[in-house]
Order: C-alpha cells, then sequence, then structure tokens
C-alpha cells in the first residue's frame, strides 16, 4: 500500500513539472512570436522609408544629413541582434522620420505631393502596427517573465534554465514623450 501511495505522489509530481515545463516552452514561443509580429512591423517601416526619402529628396535638397542618418539606421537595422539593439535603432529611427517631418512643414509643395501624402499614410498606419505589436510583446514578455518567478514554476525554470526576456523600451526621455506627427490633415 505504502508503495501505491509513493508511486501515486511521484505521478502526480511528474505529471505537475510536465505541466509547468510546457507552459513555460508556450510562453516561450509566445514571446518569440511577439517579437518577430514587432520585427516584421519594423521591417515593414524599413521597406517603406526609401520610397519616403526619395519622395522628399526632391524637395529638400539641404537635409542630406538626415537622409545620410536614414540610410545607416537601414544597415544598422540589417546586423541588428537582439531586443535592445532593435528597440534602439528603432528609436532613433523614429527621432529621424520626426526630424523630416518638421522640416517638410518649410515646403508646403511637398505637403501637396500625393505620394508624399500616400507615404505618410502607410507609415502612420505602420506606426499603429508597431505601437500595438510593442504592447502585445511586452504583455506576453510580462506574463513569461512573471512565470519565471512565481513558484513553483521557478524551480521548473531553473532546472531548465529559462531566461527572462527583455521589454521592448524606450531608451530616452526623449522617446518616451508623445509624438505629434501632422501629415497636413
Amino acid at each position: 500500500m505504502v508503495v501505491w501511495i509513493i508511486l501515486a505522489v511521484l505521478a502526480v509530481i511528474a505529471i505537475a513539472v510536465i505541466v509547468m515545463y510546457n507552459g513555460l516552452v508556450q510562453a516561450r514561443i509566445k514571446v518569440d512570436n511577439a517579437w518577430s509580429q514587432i520585427d516584421v512591423q519594423l521591417q515593414r517601416r524599413f521597406d517603406l522609408i526609401p520610397n519616403f526619402v526619395e519622395t522628399v529628396k526632391g524637395y529638400m535638397t539641404h537635409e542630406s544629413e538626415v537622409f545620410e542618418k536614414i540610410a545607416e539606421l537601414r544597415t544598422a537595422w540589417a546586423h541588428a541582434e537582439g531586443v535592445s539593439e532593435k528597440a534602439s535603432i528603432d528609436n532613433q529611427l523614429s527621432d529621424t522620420l520626426k526630424t523630416i517631418m518638421a522640416v517638410s512643414e518649410g515646403y508646403p509643395e511637398l505637403k501637396a505631393s500625393q505620394n508624399f501624402s500616400d507615404l505618410s499614410e502607410e507609415l502612420r498606419n505602420t506606426e499603429n502596427k508597431i505601437s500595438f505589436s510593442r504592447q502585445f510583446y511586452n504583455d506576453t514578455v510580462t506574463m513569461y517573465n512573471t512565470k519565471l518567478e512565481v513558484f513553483p514554476s521557478n524551480i521548473i525554470a531553473g532546472i531548465f534554465k529559462f531566461t527572462p526576456r527583455d521589454l521592448f523600451e524606450a531608451e530616452s526621455a526623449e522617446a518616451r514623450k508623445n509624438i505629434k506627427v501632422d501629415f497636413g490633415k
């Protein structure tokens, strides 16, 4: 009888370990998926930027340093690894795009351009998708990291070497400010 009780307890423990392990794996996969959603939207923005820059270049002949900065950021993005490095590049790109938008105010013929208007709308929609994806990613990472910290799943996480993930954060006070983008509408 004692042997059966011990076997039953071991079976319950084994099932609990399997359930917690599978839960941690599922949470990690959700985090990876959430990151890939951000990555897709950021890549979409980087794909829109060359057309946007070409449209703007024709009007803004004196803003070459801004265009060079965008080219550098696109190259850095292609070689970036990890959430924090891509977040940093994303923040720098957002600042650079704000500069273009601010400078475009001085070019009424640019603001009247249909191509500029269409690309601006595409960028605005992409920015909204990026924002949503960041929020979803951070929510998913928070749930995953919480599983790594709470008892008893923290024991399983430690045994199987699950590691916490970084949140997608604004890195500067400037990046934390609300962005007002005016596309002339």
